[in-house]
């Protein structure tokens, strides 16, 4: 709870007017006319509209004095973090060297009539490397024996991919000439119309690359053959681990294609696919980018020599990054490189430590405090007079308006020769805007409690998110009984989100650099003895089956998919809930919010039936109907494919 503020003079405006007459009435008796529209009135109560002015400044003060008291004791603002996309970069067509993306490469959103242009930096080098096919083999049903089609492909003979009569684990297996890290990847096939019984639009096949150690998922853009049933394009995004391997004393960058057990009502291969040529080539690449822009080698000035001296950025805020920002001061031997420290609490004179303020986009060096028996101490190294101060690299921008839906970053603000276009294949995330002062203030008696240690859980959550303000929730819960008793674990939900409420599981999975960082932060704050274990919560999905009537003015196809946001909506970990500020850890899900969220639809006349399932969002499998939806008390839910019908629909 924020400290009470004084109201120094609460008296307002009609206050000072009644002040004033009652003062006339006793030193000018003979001014009788008190009404409005007396010119001596209307100077009162223009003199108690500027006294009024003067008063609610003087009001301001003890808010100043709060900011400032709060400053004292370290309480800055958190600054906001940017959204996160993965931008794939499409050539226009194979190319025979490698085409290099560097970092700093800016994207942008379509500037409208309403809206201006959301930019994205890359943030990392990304090498479209080229590739054609090199090798080509199959093996049956698990089985080691690699059968080589690398010759009947030159020859232009026929075969058989997989088994006459496919079975689970035969595998097609695809060498490239080099491995393709974060690259797209086309295959092209020409396949005759012989493995009947599938169905093209969910064939039971399973795109994967060769990591070294095991076999990694591709996503797969699109598949043109219809699960290898028609000539065609297979377009592959291929993992970032992927790397060259041998396989059958075959040295190549391998993929592969493996034949799935089918899930119930799902189709499955009569007959093999067969194949009467396949060419390969490497058409894009992904990397991360960030939605902000990259400063680099930026001169801040000069020192005086002094201790305590401050430098302003010319861009804020900073967006806070995976790395540390490095600082550099130039000396007789190049540039030395200083370390950004949280606070100058334990640098000794000769530590090379600065602090950012990353909303005020200030740099400040150690100060010098003089000690009782007068003797000036440094809280860190000062640096030469003269000598010149630089930030390597920072990042500018971010806020919750980066969280754009996918396809819509599709703008390359400069030209790369053989690109053809840009797309973010799905919506960006992480995005948050700066903290306000009002946040702030009730966040500093925290501060003043905690002083830098972790003993009650609002402790450990207070210091999580100081160490990684870009995440949406924190919770401190104990660790358990036996031999976990004494640890605590915190729970951390990355701010995951998207427009429509759809969520993949993974969003909701933070990245291990802010797991360790959390780690670290907590780690010099807890109490001796005490175990801190920095990780996910658990997850329950749910899954709602409904059918709906809709009102006779209403159109059903937008009453669906109305019923559908509603529900991602209102049974999402991060925005869902009663209070839409995330659904409740432990509380458990009733039919009855479903009924209730539905039929709050403006299109809604009835809902006929709502089933609740619950539903593992690793392995999709969905348990049975129930009324009630019970879960572990510091679990969330998580929608997993909610299917409603719409009658007319």
């Amino acid at each position: 709870m924020a400290l009470p503020v004084p109201n120094l003079d609460d008296r307002r405006f009609q206050d000072l007017v009644d002040d004033a007459k009652r003062l006339v009435q006793q030193k000018c008796p003979e001014w009788t006319d008190h009404n409005v529209s007396d010119p001596g009135v209307t100077l009162i109560e223009t003199f108690a509209w500027m006294t009024d002015q003067v008063l609610y400044r003087l009001n301001r003060v003890p808010d100043r004095n709060y900011v400032k008291f709060l400053e004292l004791i370290g309480v800055r603002l958190f600054p906001p973090t940017a959204a996160r996309a993965a931008i794939t970069f499409w050539l226009a067509g194979p190319q025979t060297s490698t085409v290099h993306i560097k970092p700093g490469t800016q994207v942008a959103t379509r500037r409208s009539d309403t809206d201006e242009a959301i930019a994205f930096t890359t943030i990392g080098d990304l090498p479209i490397v080229p590739s054609r096919l090199a090798r080509l083999a199959s093996t049956l049903g698990g089985e080691k024996e690699v059968r080589d089609h690398t010759e009947a492909l030159e020859a232009k003979t026929s075969f058989y991919c997989f088994d006459k009569v496919p079975k689970p684990d035969d595998v097609l297996l695809i060498g490239l000439s080099e491995a393709v890290p974060s690259c797209a990847v086309t295959l092209r096939f020409q396949c005759d119309i012989e493995g009947v019984g599938v169905d093209p639009e969910n064939p039971p096949l399973l795109w994967e690359a060769w990591d070294g150690y095991a076999w990694s998922a591709c996503e797969v853009d699109r598949d043109g053959t219809g699960g290898l049933n028609r000539d065609g394009d297979v377009v592959l995004h291929v993992p970032k681990s992927h790397t060259v391997s041998v396989i059958q004393q075959q040295r190549a960058g391998w993929l592969r294609a493996r034949v799935l057990k089918p899930e119930p009502d799902q189709p499955t291969y009569s007959a093999s696919p067969t194949i009467n040529g396949l060419t390969a080539f490497t058409i894009g690449g992904t990397t991360e980018a960030v939605n902000a822009e990259l400063v680099e080698n930026e001169l801040l000035g000069a020192s005086e020599g002094v201790p305590g001296q401050g430098f302003s950025l010319k861009h804020r805020p900073v967006v806070p990054g995976g790395a540390a920002a490095i600082l550099e001061v130039s000396g007789v031997d190049g540039w030395q490189e200083w370390t950004q420290a949280q606070d100058f609490v334990d640098s000794k004179p000769d530590d090379h430590h600065f602090v950012l303020d990353a909303v005020a986009g200030e740099v400040q060096l150690g100060p010098g405090v003089r000690e009782p028996d007068g003797v000036l101490r440094n809280y860190g190294a000062v640096p030469p007079k003269g000598a010149r101060l630089r930030l390597r690299s920072y990042l500018i921008g971010g806020g919750g308006h980066g969280n754009v839906a996918r396809n819509t970053i599709s703008v390359l603000k400069s030209s790369i020769p053989y690109v053809s276009k840009v797309q973010n294949r799905r919506a960006a995330e992480g995005g948050v805007d700066g903290e306000d002062i009002e946040n702030a203030k009730v966040r500093g008696p925290i501060v003043l409690r905690t002083r830098d240690r972790a003993v009650t859980m609002e402790d450990y959550e207070h210091l999580a998110r100081e160490a990684a303000p870009e995440v949406a929730r924190v919770r401190c819960v104990t660790a358990g009984d036996g031999a976990d008793a004494g640890g605590v674990r915190i729970l951390v939900v990355p701010a995951a989100g998207s427009s429509d409420g759809r969520l993949r599981f993974e969003q909701l999975v933070p990245n291990e650099e802010t797991l360790q960082r959390i780690s670290r932060r907590l780690d010099g704050s807890r109490v001796i003895g005490t175990r801190v274990l920095v990780e996910p919560p658990v997850y329950r999905g749910v899954t709602v089956v409904a059918k709906l009537r809709p009102r006779a003015s209403a159109n059903a196809t937008r009453l669906q998919a109305d019923a559908l946001d509603a529900l991602y909506h209102y049974f999402h970990p991060v925005s869902g809930g009663p209070d839409r500020t995330g659904w409740p850890f432990g509380r458990p899900v009733h039919v009855g919010e479903v009924y209730s969220v539905l039929q709050g639809l403006r299109g809604t006349e009835l809902v006929e039936d709502a089933r609740l399932f619950g539903a593992d969002p690793v392995t999709g499998q969905r348990g049975q109907a129930v009324q009630r939806l019970v879960i572990e008390p510091n679990a969330l839910v998580f929608s997993y494919e909610h299917q409603v019908l719409v009658e007319g629909a």
